[in-house]
């Protein structure tokens, strides 16, 4: 009854929320001098920021529509090079570039929000790649009839979105990266491309701040998912799409609790936040106001996630750790990545990390024991947190350098 509860809730603040839009609208368009009112500029104030504070189950744009390549800006245009049931296959290509790029392929997350949560991370590696992405759907909006998605299927996914961007005829695999919990199924996926002896296989395989073996300086993060038991998971966390939805009937783990789980976290942060977007919209600065209503349009913006996906991901990655103990199984297989010969590892870890600590991610090099030492690389990222990792400042400036010449050595 939660989701049901949960969307009562959203049926009934709708109209508030509607009128709220409208008054900053109508504030817009009609009322040029309001800025020089204080009461009026407070009054605005509140009405944006309750608007702003509402979340939203529909993915934001990417909004990459230039970038830089070498000293020319050139377009970007976003394309579905596959579209399956759980989730696309997206290209951003650069009609002007001629030159052939690396094509790499980015693993998104699917923990509560949008693949949007990786645009820096795209837009940084579209100066010198041909970017690919996995853009998950919500799974509310998929049909029963579409069937299950689970960790094994998330595997799959990522073997049949790299053998679609590989070069078939010559024989030769793009690239890889994964960004936190897609860090796990995406070195199953190139175990398992490995142990078929796919000619498609990564040449390279980037993991950012995963949990490979989670029982390396636990979080709090994995402490949340170890202090109850798989049933109370099931039990507890599972609800029903309601009936209004393209996935009426469907089980999945709402995004709107793992935001709140998230929320709850950092409870401080987020009202201290939202005082200071207040602040700015109150005193007309628009710049500052613009950084924090950037960031929560992405942050309130949740999926939902299969039951099956999020239990079972619960259970193989966080709970049993079982690719790191050896014993993952995938399509009634053992998961060897000794199998990974030809494919080179990078993996990366923030100092600062509270979500995969320091030595998680770095475990994939001991999983990883047929790969010859020049084939393996390591680099902890001093001052960094976990999304400092993958966006921001030091991501463009320090990270992002040993993704480049890692893929430009070995392409």
């Amino acid at each position: 009854m939660l989701y049901q509860a949960y969307q009562a809730y959203c049926d009934m603040m709708a109209p508030a929320r509607l009128a709220a839009r409208s008054a900053t609208a109508f504030r817009d368009r009609f009322l040029d001098g309001a800025e020089e009112m204080p009461f009026a500029r407070r009054l605005f104030a509140l009405a944006e920021v309750f608007h702003k504070s509402a979340i939203t189950h529909h993915r934001p744009p990417y909004g990459i529509d230039e970038v830089l390549c070498g000293n020319a800006l050139v377009k970007v245009r976003e394309e579905v090079a596959l579209d399956l049931p759980f989730g696309n296959l997206l290209h951003f290509a650069k009609p002007e570039v001629t030159a052939p790029q690396p094509k790499i392929l980015v693993a998104a997350p699917l923990s509560g929000h949008f693949a949007t949560l990786l645009r820096n991370t795209v837009e940084t590696l579209l100066r010198d790649h041909d970017v690919y992405l996995t853009d998950w759907k919500n799974a509310r909006d998929v049909p029963v009839s579409a069937g299950p998605f689970g960790f094994e299927d998330y595997t799959d996914y990522v073997i049949r979105f790299l053998q679609e961007i590989g070069d078939a005829e010559a024989g030769r695999g793009a690239h890889v990266l994964a960004v936190c919990q897609p860090c796990v199924p995406v070195l199953t996926a190139v175990a398992v491309m490995a142990q078929n002896d796919d000619p498609l296989q990564p040449r390279t395989m980037t993991l950012m701040g995963g949990p490979i073996d989670t029982r390396e300086a636990p979080t709090v993060v994995n402490e949340l998912a170890t202090g109850q038991a798989y049933e109370w998971f099931e039990a507890n966390l599972i609800h029903t799409v309601p009936w209004r939805y393209k996935g009426a009937g469907r089980k999945v783990y709402p995004g709107f609790i793992q935001l709140m789980a998230f929320i709850s976290m950092n409870m401080d942060r987020h009202t201290s936040q939202f005082r200071k977007l207040y602040q700015h919209i109150a005193d007309v600065e628009q710049a500052e106001a613009a950084k924090i209503v950037d960031f929560y349009d992405e942050y309130l913006a949740v999926l939902d996630l299969t039951a099956e996906f999020y239990l079972e991901t619960i259970d193989k990655v966080f709970q049993r750790a079982l690719l790191a103990k050896g014993e993952l199984q995938h399509r009634g297989r053992t998961v060897d990545c000794g199998a990974i010969r030809k494919t080179a590892l990078l993996t990366v870890e923030g100092e600062r990390d509270d979500i995969c600590a320091v030595g998680q991610t770095a475990a994939a090099h001991l999983l990883c024991s047929s790969l010859r030492p020049h084939l393996k690389r390591h680099h902890l990222q001093p001052g960094v947190g976990h999304y400092g990792v993958f966006a921001g400042s030091k991501w463009e400036k320090q990270v992002y350098p040993q993704v480049r010449n890692l893929v430009l050595a070995m392409h």
